[in-house]
């Protein structure tokens, strides 16, 4: 059975890669191809915080009680993501590739932390508590984060 933390791990990689691809597009002055792929990769990164938000994070608010805890963190740094994503698709749009690249650093690094956090202890605790929904929940969730 797949676990919670098995499939948004592989969607967090596959988000990295649409990132990477933004990069290579404007290392290469491709501004359509970056703009393009930049919506797909904030779209995708969108609605695997929507799938989290409103399915994950509530379904184990519910069992544990815990609503200050992890998921509340998790919360404050998407906003914090979305804000950065917001930046850097002004970036874009300006075919500013110097703004492009700070916001883009920030986005990196604040990311993979937010991963890690997720990966290594939200989602573990998820799957340890949610064990008896988590088959519905994966399913609820593979089809939020859905291309």
């Amino acid at each position: 059975m797949e676990t919670i933390r098995d499939l948004l791990g592989v969607h967090h990689r596959q988000c990295d890669e649409l990132f990477a691809a933004v990069e290579q597009d404007i290392e290469a002055a491709d501004w359509e191809k970056a703009a393009a792929d930049f919506v797909r990769f904030r779209d995708s990164v969108l609605r695997h915080f929507e799938a989290e938000e409103s399915v994950l994070f509530p379904a184990f608010e519910a069992r544990t009680g815990m609503t200050h805890g992890p998921t509340a963190v998790m919360r404050s740094e998407h906003a914090q993501i979305r804000e950065l994503m917001e930046a850097a698709a002004a970036a874009i749009e300006a075919r500013d590739a110097d703004d492009y690249a700070g916001y883009a650093e920030t986005t990196h690094i604040m990311t993979q932390q937010h991963n890690m956090k997720e990966e290594n202890v939200l989602y573990p605790m998820c799957d340890q508590h949610l064990a008896g929904a988590s088959a519905a929940l994966v399913a609820r969730m593979r089809e939020g984060i859905a291309d």
